[in-house]
């Protein structure tokens, strides 16, 4: 994988001018548009991927036509940036993954993907370009993630990528009419450095 340069001053600006894609062996990480709704639609429409995330099962096109739209408005307000994951082959959308910025230094990790594309190593590319990006580009500190504790696969794929886990937030999120115990792992910039 490439080397990013090392951020300047006004990066955070910088960053978020333009919507920055990144290759990697087998995919494109890249903007969602409303042309990708279809696709998202199908991503969102099944109960298995939307099981551990704060999301509802979509039931209409238009649900997902929003979720882009609000991912774009989020970018634009520097407040978060969602790349879709698309494969190099047909620059089809199969998932999504990015971050909500918490503070100058420190942000969140998310994803989804396609159930017909888990547990083929999709996800774990995805995430190892978007966490060296984020600490190169975006200057990051510390990435977290917060998971449900019964969500064993993504769990595992963050201890791959050299997340810790520092403990369980008891009833930290609420959706879907309850409320959720979360696991939170991280990967710190110092961490990070020694297997790059």
């Amino acid at each position: 994988m490439d080397k990013f340069s090392l951020p300047s001053a006004m990066s955070i600006n910088a960053v978020f001018q333009n919507f920055p894609q990144l290759t990697t062996e087998n995919l494109i990480l890249r903007e969602t548009t409303i042309t990708d709704a279809p696709a998202v639609f199908q991503i969102f429409a099944d109960h298995e991927v939307t099981k551990y995330h704060d999301v509802e099962t979509a039931i209409s096109i238009k649900q997902a036509q929003f979720l882009i739209q609000r991912r774009a408005e989020r970018f634009q307000n520097q407040e978060a940036i969602r790349w879709g994951i698309a494969r190099k082959e047909d620059n089809a959308i199969i998932g999504s993954c990015g971050y909500s910025i918490r503070n100058r230094f420190q942000a969140e990790i998310g994803y989804e993907l396609a159930r017909d594309h888990w547990r083929k190593g999709f996800m774990t590319e995805a995430l190892s370009a978007i966490i060296q990006w984020g600490f190169e580009q975006l200057d990051l500190n510390r990435i977290e993630a917060l998971v449900m504790l019964e969500n064993n696969a993504s769990i595992k794929l963050l201890k791959k990528l050299q997340f810790a886990e520092e403990g369980v937030l008891r009833e930290y999120g609420f959706w879907k009419g309850r409320f959720h115990d979360l696991k939170i792992l991280s990967l710190l910039k110092k961490d990070y450095s020694q297997f790059i």
